[in-house]
């Protein structure tokens, strides 16, 4: 907690991978995480701070922490692999280490510092099986009966991949937020627009499960190279393209790893009136 601050007041650090932002809370130090209600007005860009996802990290037994990620209203983002490696690069910094493990509703996900700012992290195996996604019926994934011929992936939250001529050319809030809550997607679904550009580049652009648009997405991005690679439109090793920059996704036996930058951009403080709604 920085120095003068009371004991009622909630520290935070602001993050972000390509401008997908995250507010992280460390309760290690036995801090109180935030009731929902909080987490909700934490997340609004106007009365609050604002944030793609909201990161608490706890003690583990395994792992050198364990994360447990937030949505903007409140539901819980089951993966959020920028933010991952965000705090992957902040636990790196505090304890020497180049390589940990965090523990994430995903299972335990694998971290490396790859130079200057960049981490790289295992966000384990797409999951291509309807029920695993999940999907409401059993189905082919590579095919959903869906206006554009979508596929649906797994990574330990929902997605739905389309792909098109132009990226530009969607109006992906109407269209994101329709595709969000279609009744094959009993959870919701993530909503990506991809572009193919090479068998080595991919465009994307993001409708987040629980947020809406957002300039890039970990788990998103996973999930449109697995996607690609599945039709045979691209490589398993893929650069893609979001509107905040570049990641690069590699799909390996072992996972899906993906390569990217971190910011840590401040550190505050949350007021107990602001906390209670006061």
């Amino acid at each position: 907690m920085p120095a003068g601050a009371a004991s009622d007041r909630l520290p935070f650090m602001k993050m972000h991978g390509l401008g997908n932002d995250f507010v992280v809370i460390d309760l290690r130090g036995g801090v109180q995480a935030p009731s929902v209600e909080a987490i909700r007005r934490i997340g609004d860009r106007h009365f609050g701070v604002g944030f793609d996802q909201l990161a608490l990290i706890s003690n583990d037994a395994e792992a050198a922490a364990s994360l447990v990620f937030y949505n903007p209203d409140g539901s819980i983002s089951a993966a959020c692999g920028n933010a991952t490696r965000c705090i992957a690069r902040h636990l790196m910094d505090e304890s020497g280490l180049s390589t940990l493990s965090l523990r994430t509703e995903r299972g335990i996900l694998q971290c490396k510092a790859v130079g200057a700012d960049l981490v790289r992290v295992n966000m384990g195996l797409p999951q291509l099986d309807w029920i695993d996604v999940p999907l409401s019926e059993a189905m082919d994934t590579l095919h959903l009966p869906i206006e554009g011929d979508p596929v649906a992936t797994g990574m330990g939250n929902p997605h739905c991949t389309f792909f098109v001529d132009s990226v530009e050319g969607v109006d992906l809030k109407s269209f994101g937020s329709r595709h969000e809550h279609h009744p094959l997607f009993p959870r919701r679904t993530n909503v990506e627009i991809v572009e193919v550009r090479s068998p080595s580049q991919i465009r994307l652009r993001i409708w987040e499960r629980g947020t809406g648009i957002t300039l890039a997405s970990g788990s998103c991005s996973c999930a449109a190279a697995v996607a690609a690679a599945r039709r045979g439109l691209t490589d398993r090793k893929v650069e893609v393209l979001v509107d905040g920059g570049r990641l690069e996704i590699d799909w390996r036996d072992d996972g899906v790893w993906m390569t990217g930058p971190t910011a840590h951009v401040f550190d505050g403080v949350f007021t107990s009136e602001f906390l209670d709604g006061n």
